[in-house]
């Protein structure tokens, strides 16, 4: 039998999921993002996600991290904002401390960052709990080190309020599942995975697959072989936590997120050829969104 494709991402994707600004609008009317992410080894990433997430539209992004990587963090623009944990790396005993911000935030994403100690996976662990038992309803995104400490927690996962981001190695270590070379083959095993799990996964690939829990499946082909360099993943969770913050449901959240992502990164290949950063790619974000609402 031939699996069906739901079509393939575009811009209209993107236009579908950018809120319209009232001239009476408010502070934090368009999303307040809280990003836990960062650790004594990894400084930039979680900076790049919410750097991102301000350059998508965000109006509050605040980054969550250990105190000393916090203090690196808001060196890097005074945009972010910043709340400091009193420990050198994520651990348990911290997680406390963020009862009420994840009560005003409006979408949570997690893992940029963090390491992979046993500790800081022991937090992540309780973290998903605290927020599957007391924010069930908060759209929450898994990337990196977050979807490594979250992998063996398989019914933990099952909430179609979460989007998992991962790359190939770390599907194939969420789902035990080898992901075969060709595309249809892959999003037969990702739609099955987004099934079981329960939850929306953008596959990041040369070929990006984003399938919902209900079934849904779109390809993503913006985007180059330039984009393979460090931190382009932490802007593309920037730009999806932005959209999942301003409400947009997380399947199309993450087809929205993972076109526009793509087409900075064109942008960027076309102006700079391959030797473009993530940062280059994140500071093109402004000129994608205006690009859509000239359509």
């Amino acid at each position: 039998m031939k699996t069906r494709v739901a079509g393939r991402a575009g811009p209209g994707d993107v236009a579908a999921v950018i809120p319209k600004r009232r001239p009476e609008a408010h502070k934090g009317e368009h999303g307040r993002l809280l990003m836990v992410g960062g650790s004594s080894r990894y400084t930039g990433a979680p900076a790049l996600v919410g750097l991102a997430a301000l350059r998508s539209g965000i109006d509050l992004a605040i980054v969550v991290a250990p105190a000393e990587t916090a203090l690196v963090i808001a060196s890097y623009s005074p945009d972010l904002i910043t709340i400091r944990l009193p420990c050198r790396d994520l651990e348990p005993s911290v997680l406390p401390l963020l009862r009420e911000d994840l009560k005003r935030a409006d979408a949570v994403v997690i893992g940029s960052g963090l390491g992979t100690l046993a500790e800081t996976r022991d937090a992540v662990v309780e973290l998903a709990r605290t927020l599957t038992r007391e924010h069930g309803k908060l759209p929450v995104l898994f990337d990196a080190d977050g979807l490594k400490a979250i992998a063996t927690e398989r019914e933990l996962m099952r909430n179609p309020r979460w989007v998992l981001t991962p790359h190939a190695r770390e599907f194939e270590l969420l789902t035990g599942s080898d992901l075969p070379a060709d595309v249809l083959g892959r999003v037969r095993e990702v739609k099955r995975a987004a099934e079981e799990l329960g939850c929306t996964i953008l596959l990041k690939a040369h070929v990006d697959v984003i399938a919902s829990p209900a079934g849904g499946v779109k390809l993503n082909y913006t985007g180059n072989p330039g984009m393979t360099v460090g931190g382009t993943g932490d802007v593309l969770a920037g730009i999806v936590g932005t959209f999942l913050a301003q409400g947009a449901e997380p399947f199309r959240a993450a087809v929205a997120g993972a076109w526009a992502c793509g087409r900075a990164g064109d942008l960027c290949l076309k102006e700079k050829g391959h030797g473009f950063t993530a940062s280059d790619v994140m500071e093109k974000l402004p000129q994608v969104l205006k690009e859509i609402g000239k359509r």
